[in-house]
């Protein structure tokens, strides 16, 4: 698989099949003045990640913002070498900070992966249940969507073709060691749903359009509803 743009100024740039098997799906956005990194997974793809995004025809060291959507290692495990090598500003919740920045292996689920991982200070912290952030010539909105870890996010823009929606892992799973909570789930996905977004790049299950952006959603919940 190559790189490939989704829609108008968003690429897919790492995942099984374009980074390493164990990457969570990883997004870019170009925000004209600056390169936005959505994920940056679980590390041993780090540079394909960035071998990607140069195939696509654009400088890798443009990357000016990477955002951890939560605090597992295969969405965070790359962010020392890809920050190492763009010097971009990292941005995660604060409610995932002790993941992200302490490292520690229950709440990454590193142990799951046998993946080493890098603790790192998070250079732009998100608190609020939605932030909005000019990065480059885009808005960006990041949405608190707790219930995978305490402190998962979701970011959405608003672009000529329509609304797209970063929404990693709606797909769950849920452990208390990374202290998950269904109940919050839910009502993050009900936030997600009232977003009525016209594209979705999920974290693992890829691409959805249109009306299967809402079919997506309203499926998971179905599937975790005895729980």
């Amino acid at each position: 698989m190559k790189p490939k743009e989704i829609a108008e100024l968003v690429y897919a740039v790492g995942g099984p099949g374009l980074s390493h098997p164990t990457d969570c799906c990883v997004y870019l956005v170009d925000a004209g003045k600056e390169l936005v990194l959505i994920d940056a997974g679980a590390g041993p793809g780090a540079e394909a990640i960035l071998r990607n995004v140069e195939a696509l025809g654009f400088d890798p060291t443009g990357i000016g913002h990477l955002v951890a959507t939560h605090c597992h290692i295969d969405h965070i495990g790359g962010i020392s070498r890809i920050k190492e090598a763009t010097d971009c500003m990292l941005m995660g919740h604060q409610l995932d900070r002790d993941g992200i920045e302490l490292g520690d292996r229950r709440l990454t689920a590193a142990d799951l992966y046998g993946i080493e991982y890098w603790p790192t200070k998070i250079d732009m912290i998100l608190e609020g249940a939605e932030e909005n952030r000019v990065l480059g010539n885009l808005e960006f909105h990041f949405v608190a969507t707790p219930g995978h870890t305490p402190g998962s996010i979701a970011v959405y823009l608003d672009l000529e073709e329509g609304r797209v929606l970063f929404g990693q892992d709606v797909h769950g799973p849920f452990s208390e060691d990374w202290g998950s909570d269904i109940d919050e789930w839910r009502r993050s996905m009900e936030k997600l749903l009232r977003l009525d977004a016209d594209l979705l790049c999920e974290g693992h299950a890829g691409i959805f359009r249109g009306e299967d952006v809402r079919d997506y959603i309203e499926s998971q919940l179905r599937r975790y509803r005895q729980l």
